[in-house]
């Protein structure tokens, strides 16, 4: 990991991958053969890019059944208090329709209606990802949308883990389908005589389906094109180096292009991390991957106050902020950006990916700046609802006309001045 000052902060930009011309080109193919084709398209898809032959596409009942009895009753005791965390958390950002009315019987309001259908995309594969399945579809299901459809990738034995299975058997979502990438991703946005369309398509993925959500984006909403994993750490020579070490590397593991920074004012803390990192990423099972991360996007961001150091902090705008000072709540007021902020030495990042109640699809490569975590507004609409009485127009009637000539539409003052022959 190298050590620099907040000058050089610049360098730690990455862009987020747009694909070659050929991917690109590769998935307009695969959306509009699918659009177009339907099932037969997806089946040919996946056993092209899969190794995948698929009779059902959609899992079946006994597949369900097998996963929940694969699974350790210790393990299903975890997910469910984590589903039932994390639910908590988000029943708290609900919203309500609201309606204002005034002495002259002008009546404003919002109504919130959840959209229709939801479309979950899972990583799939070689691995297992039953924390995606609550973080995308509990908001979703708090939000109140009915028709929730799931896709993942089949392993090579065409099933889908165990443990996400049973992540959506907890939470009662059954249609789920043996599908990956961006024929996934297309089915979902266009429809298919087995996957049903949806209105907004959420969760991670490679860069086939980061660029398929990227064209489908219009004719269906998306959360959003989610950059390499990203940690930063606020800390002071209170902090211990090992933990710091440990919490930077355990974003380091997601991908070689993953980037963990440590910001501090302390020297000897700098050293010692850096040194904590070589040692504990030689016990990783994923070193190669973790140790190619802390060596091309791992850094120091040594700074000359505390002041300078939350400023780097919000320049970083990072995915997760851990803020390991001596009081990291009176820290928390003076951080503008950041996706995640866990506050102390006992909130370690991998408790919000898991288990808190939180959301872990946050925003990246700066987007913290502008954007929020996956939420339960991101699965509603609000409706603006105006109506107003005879004596509130009588009275505005003329302002509102003015107000349109002023911009040149005629035709908006004349839809209002024409309401005057109700009262001459």
């Amino acid at each position: 990991m190298r050590i620099m000052n907040k000058s050089d902060l610049p360098s730690l930009k990455r862009s987020v991958d747009q694909g070659t011309e050929e991917q690109r080109k590769s998935v307009q193919t695969i959306i509009a053969r699918v659009k177009h084709e339907g099932d037969e398209a997806v089946r040919a898809f996946t056993e092209q890019f899969d190794g995948v032959t698929l009779e059902d596409m959609k899992v079946t009942k006994e597949e369900f059944e097998q996963a929940y009895q694969s699974v350790d009753g210790e393990f299903v005791s975890i997910l469910e208090e984590a589903a039932a965390n994390i639910r908590s958390f988000h029943e708290k950002q609900k919203t309500s329709s609201w309606f204002d009315t005034n002495s002259d019987g002008t009546m404003l309001g919002q109504k919130i209606t959840p959209i229709e259908a939801a479309g979950v995309y899972v990583p799939g594969g070689t691995a297992a990802y039953p924390s995606s399945v609550f973080m995308n579809v509990i908001p979703a299901q708090v939000a109140g949308v009915e028709k929730i459809a799931m896709v993942t990738p089949p392993g090579k034995d065409g099933r889908v883990p165990d443990g996400v299975l049973l992540a959506a058997h907890i939470l009662g979502v059954d249609h789920v389908y043996k599908v990956g990438g961006a024929q996934a991703v297309a089915a979902l946005a266009y429809g298919t005589e087995t996957i049903p369309a949806v209105d907004k398509i959420t969760g991670p993925g490679n860069v086939f389906v980061a660029l398929a959500k990227r064209e489908v984006f219009g004719d269906v909403d998306i959360d959003m094109i989610a950059g390499p994993s990203e940690i930063a750490v606020l800390a002071d020579e209170t902090a211990k180096a090992e933990e710091i070490a440990a919490d930077l590397l355990s974003q380091a593991e997601h991908d070689a292009r993953s980037s963990s920074v440590l910001v501090t004012t302390s020297p000897e803390l700098a050293e010692d991390v850096k040194e904590a990192v070589l040692q504990q990423v030689e016990k990783l099972p994923r070193k190669e991957i973790a140790g190619k991360s802390v060596e091309d996007y791992g850094m120091i961001v040594l700074c000359r106050d505390h002041e300078e150091a939350v400023a780097a902090v919000n320049e970083i705008a990072p995915e997760h902020l851990e803020v390991m000072t001596a009081a990291p709540f009176d820290d928390l007021g003076k951080i503008k950006h950041a996706g995640a902020i866990f506050l102390g030495p006992y909130s370690s990042e991998p408790v919000g990916d898991y288990f808190a109640g939180p959301n872990h699809v946050l925003p990246t490569n700066g987007t913290a700046r502008f954007s929020s975590p996956l939420n339960v507004d991101d699965f509603v609409k609000k409706s603006s609802i105006i109506s107003y009485s005879e004596q509130a127009l009588k009275t505005h009637a003329d302002k509102i006309a003015r107000f349109a000539r002023l911009e040149g539409l005629e035709g908006h003052a004349r839809a209002v001045e024409i309401r005057k022959e109700r009262w001459t």
